[in-house]
């Protein structure tokens, strides 16, 4: 089954130690300013202590057009609540996607319905989701759901040309936008002194682009006066096409709940593959 949403090559579970932040409020105490290259490693860093985080996403996907969307995302344990749209589709280009208990729940909409018998969910084994399993989420049209966008926020730390290009608010937020390339290879490198966590999380996200048949992007990157991310931008030539994302962070470490859509509403994808094996 493929969605009309489709791959949306920037992810969360996408999928990873990023660098998150809603922003230093009127008032409060904000950092000393910092030279381009500590900035963005500070930044990363204080993503080391993110629990969870909400967001929005807007851009061009490889082979997809435009999306849209806004989701919560819980690292520990693994929740996700995502809705999105692709604005390119003539047809309904809505969908919403679910994380909870190691399950992945797809649809929500009156068009799902219309294709199973009036379900409007369809339940994936997470097990079953990537290259072991036999899935591929980008197919399915979640590929957001695949991707972490805070250990995206942290591709910068790899650039060998940052540069500050001026302050600049974002949603309300007075930020200091820095500018720069990697490479995916050079990124890499960056690994080797990071904790095998962190190191983990990063390589993950790392691996998710090389996939996409990307090896270099441009970043922006939005930090705030407490030295977090409040926004950042990626850009790069995948095998589909050009990739253009923007992730603007809303609030993190707040609670996430995500449950599970109500079992009459959803097909088990398990159960029926079981069923026509059965014939």
């Amino acid at each position: 089954m493929r969605s009309s949403v489709g791959a949306t090559g920037l992810a969360v579970l996408l999928l990873a130690g990023g660098a998150v932040g809603c922003g230093a409020k009127d008032g409060e105490a904000k950092s000393p300013a910092l030279e381009p290259v500590a900035a963005i490693a500070k930044a990363a860093q204080n993503a080391d202590d993110i629990t969870s985080f909400r967001y929005r996403l807007t851009g061009s996907v490889p082979g997809e057009g435009r999306i849209k969307g806004e989701a919560a995302m819980s690292i520990e344990p693994l929740a996700m609540s995502m809705k999105m749209a692709v604005e390119d589709k003539a047809t309904d280009g809505e969908m919403e996607i679910r994380l909870v208990d190691k399950a992945m729940y797809l649809g929500g909409n009156a068009e799902m319905a219309k294709e199973m018998d009036g379900k409007s969910w369809i339940k994936f084994d997470m097990s079953a989701l990537g290259k072991e399993g036999g899935l591929d989420m980008d197919q399915l049209g979640a590929g957001e759901a695949g991707k972490n966008p805070a250990a995206d926020s942290t591709f910068l730390t790899g650039s060998k040309d940052v540069k500050e290009v001026g302050t600049e608010t974002v949603d309300g937020v007075e930020t200091t936008h820095y500018k720069g390339t990697v490479s995916l290879d050079d990124l890499r490198a960056t690994l080797k002194d990071e904790d095998k966590e962190v190191r983990e999380r990063r390589e993950a996200s790392i691996e998710q682009y090389e996939e996409m048949g990307i090896d270099a992007m441009t970043m922006d990157m939005w930090i705030d006066g407490e030295n977090h991310t409040k926004q950042f931008r990626m850009r790069g030539d995948a095998k589909k096409g050009p990739l253009d994302m923007t992730i603007t962070f809303l609030d993190y470490n707040e609670p996430v709940k995500v449950t599970a859509p109500p079992a009459k509403d959803t097909a088990d994808l398990a159960e029926m593959m079981q069923s026509a094996e059965q014939g």
